[in-house]
């Protein structure tokens, strides 16, 4: 009989699909904080068709996959992974408050709402950008 112990969750296969169910399941969650935190509903926006939350909500997609990346590649084990990812979600809401708060001359969740796709660029880019600066800071 072959033992499965510790050999089996240290299959890169294995290990792999561990990643890629965690990150998918904090995914969903930053997408639901993301939810909270925006004043239109990002899903019903984009099912119209509106571009600029399509783009907002992307970049938040890949800044958050990003930072886990990052996480992924530096950690020591699976729960730091998942803290530093966590962590790094946590900066990126601040990233988003700090737009809000840093462009004063118009309120960016009725720019995005909406379809100004080039505020919805700019947040695509806050977030993905950030996200490198986030990711390459976790130890």
């Amino acid at each position: 009989m072959v033992n499965v112990g510790s050999n089996f969750w240290k299959h890169p296969l294995i290990e792999t699909a561990g990643y890629f169910s965690v990150v998918v399941l904090c995914l969903v969650l930053a997408m639901v904080l993301f939810e909270v935190v925006t004043k239109y509903k990002n899903w019903e926006e984009i099912k119209k068709g509106n571009v600029a939350v399509a783009l907002a909500t992307g970049g938040k997609i890949l800044g958050v996959c990003n930072i886990f990346r990052y996480s992924i590649e530096r950690h020591n084990t699976f729960f730091e992974m998942i803290g530093w990812g966590l962590y790094g979600f946590f900066l990126l809401i601040i990233a988003y408050f700090l737009y809000e708060f840093l462009t004063p001359q118009f309120n960016i969740d009725k720019e995005i709402e909406e379809d100004n796709r080039s505020v919805g660029l700019i947040s695509f880019t806050i977030s993905l950008g950030l996200s490198f600066v986030i990711g390459s800071s976790i130890s």
